[in-house]
């Protein structure tokens, strides 16, 4: 006798397309985020003095913070890791690897956002009230030195998880 299973049905063909979508552009989005902070924002506070940096990434940090941001952040895991059960429960295994993929590749996206570059913007705001001068210019500088690059690891695995996605989509397609 076998045991019983509990697992969950896949969505309907219609509905794991939606999601797949939905994942790919959440995706997208996030990765042209990132993208915009390595090529535009941070090179344009770059050529600001240290109080205004601080003062200016505290505001987006602020701005962030927001329900649109929380929807893509959030929504991109959520629709990726549907999309690739959803799949793999309708036999489109391959398509599923590649969306499984993406999930991987965006996790460590953001894991990196929630071990790095929070706490490192907490800690500029924290620290920039207490600062001035050499101070400021040194937690400036510290901040910069691993916030970008951290920053960049985001971009890389977005835009691969991007691509990863993307892939789902033609194979789904051609199924």
């Amino acid at each position: 006798m076998t045991a019983p299973t509990t697992s969950l049905p896949a969505l309907p063909g219609g509905r794991t397309e939606a999601s797949l979508y939905a994942a790919t552009i959440a995706m997208g989005l996030s990765a042209g985020l990132y993208f915009a902070f390595d090529v535009s924002v941070m090179p344009g506070l770059d050529r600001t003095d240290d109080a205004a940096f601080a003062s200016a990434m505290g505001h987006i940090n602020d701005a962030i913070e927001n329900g649109f941001f929380g929807l893509v952040f959030f929504g991109a895991f959520l629709a990726t890791g549907v999309s690739g059960v959803s799949l793999r429960r309708l036999g489109h295994t391959r398509a599923a690897r590649w969306t499984w993929a993406a999930l991987a590749l965006y996790s460590a996206a953001v894991a990196v956002t929630m071990k790095v570059n929070i706490p490192l913007n907490r800690r500029l705001a924290r620290l920039t009230a207490e600062a001035s001068g050499p101070e400021l210019a040194l937690l400036r500088e510290r901040f910069r030195g691993s916030w970008t690059p951290a920053n960049a690891a985001r971009t890389l695995a977005c835009t691969a998880a991007l691509a990863c996605l993307g892939r789902a989509l033609t194979l789904r397609a051609r199924a």
